[in-house]
């Protein structure tokens, strides 16, 4: 049975989506007249300042467009839905966020996404830009770190890398914290009901009625283990496990936390996962320093969540309170 959207004509959900957006943030977002695609900080870029590009498929909102704005990202290039963007409106993003001290290439470690920005970042620098690329690896159900997803703690990395932009650091520094915003954020997932494209209106993949997938990636890619649905707090248990493996901290450490809804879980249930991440940190001696629930990183319609733990030291809560305004997120 076809799965229900409030769309128009499927292949026109990409263009009327950012119209919506773009008429209901004017202050923050515009759209480049010769590169519909390319969508730029009304206040960002600024000559002398390092500027900095995200971007990737749709359908994951507010990743990628929430984040572009004053102290965080200076443009953002939109592909299709699940999709890359090409590299011209890349090209493009990376024209209008510079200030004549380079620019940083963010995004998720998807082969799509790695060879068009790469090709983008040769054809800018024949136009004299000088961009360097950081990938967002914050995926831990992959044990390759190589291989590794960026998902939702692109929300933790992109504002570390945002605010050093802002504070008008040297590229060097830029890039070096962006690296270490990346290396110190960890996210683990779990699915419970499939999304479906616009172009189909068929599921992406299948579960069962009494199923769920940990470890499930943002476009279906499939997770480490499929069982059978489990309560709020044992399924935190699970994710925050794997996390707390990797990440090895240590009592009288501080964190910030992301639980992210992948589209269709509700506040309710994001909030129950919240309470069991606060009694584990809480339990081990670990500072929880602030705390995001909500719509971060979705996956359409998908049903599940993810956890994502911040890693923070004094230089990473800097730039975490670094002020931002967005057009879907503010802080400071």
């Amino acid at each position: 049975m076809p799965t229900k959207k409030l769309i128009n004509d499927p292949a026109d959900v990409i263009e009327e989506m950012l119209e919506g957006i773009l008429a209901a943030h004017p202050n923050h977002l515009k759209q480049l007249p010769e590169s519909r695609r390319s969508i730029v900080a009304v206040d960002g870029p600024r000559p002398g300042k390092v500027g900095l590009v995200i971007g990737g498929g749709s359908g994951h909102e507010p990743t990628f467009l929430g984040f572009v704005g004053k102290g965080l990202a200076d443009a953002a290039a939109i592909g299709n839905v699940f999709a890359s963007p090409p590299p011209d409106p890349i090209l493009e993003c990376a024209k209008a966020a510079s200030g004549g001290t380079g620019v940083l290439f963010m995004y998720g470690n998807y082969a799509g996404d790695v060879m068009n920005f790469d090709m983008a970042a040769e054809m800018a620098a024949m136009d004299d830009i000088d961009v360097r690329t950081v990938l967002s690896t914050d995926d831990v159900a992959i044990e390759d770190k190589a291989r590794r997803r960026g998902v939702a703690g692109n929300f933790f990395i992109f504002k570390a890398a945002g605010a050093a932009c802002d504070k008008m650091l040297s590229f060097d520094d830029c890039e070096r914290i962006a690296r270490k915003a990346n290396d110190h954020t960890f996210t683990m997932g779990v699915a419970l009901a499939p999304c479906s494209l616009p172009q189909t209106l068929k599921p992406n993949f299948e579960l069962g009625p009494d199923e769920m997938e940990v470890g499930m990636g943002i476009h279906g890619e499939p997770g480490v283990f499929r069982g059978p649905m489990q309560t709020a707090d044992a399924v935190t248990d699970q994710l925050l496990d794997r996390i707390l493996a990797e990440m090895q901290p240590a009592r009288g450490d501080k964190v910030a936390v992301l639980v992210n809804s992948l589209g269709a879980t509700p506040l309710m249930e994001l909030y129950l996962i919240n309470r069991r991440v606060k009694q584990r940190l809480d339990d081990l001696g670990i500072a929880i320093h602030r705390t995001w629930v909500g719509n971060y990183c979705t996956s359409m319609e998908m049903a599940g969540m993810s956890i994502t733990l911040h890693h923070l030291d004094g230089e990473l809560t800097e730039m975490l309170e670094h002020p931002c305004d967005c057009a879907m997120f503010r802080a400071g």
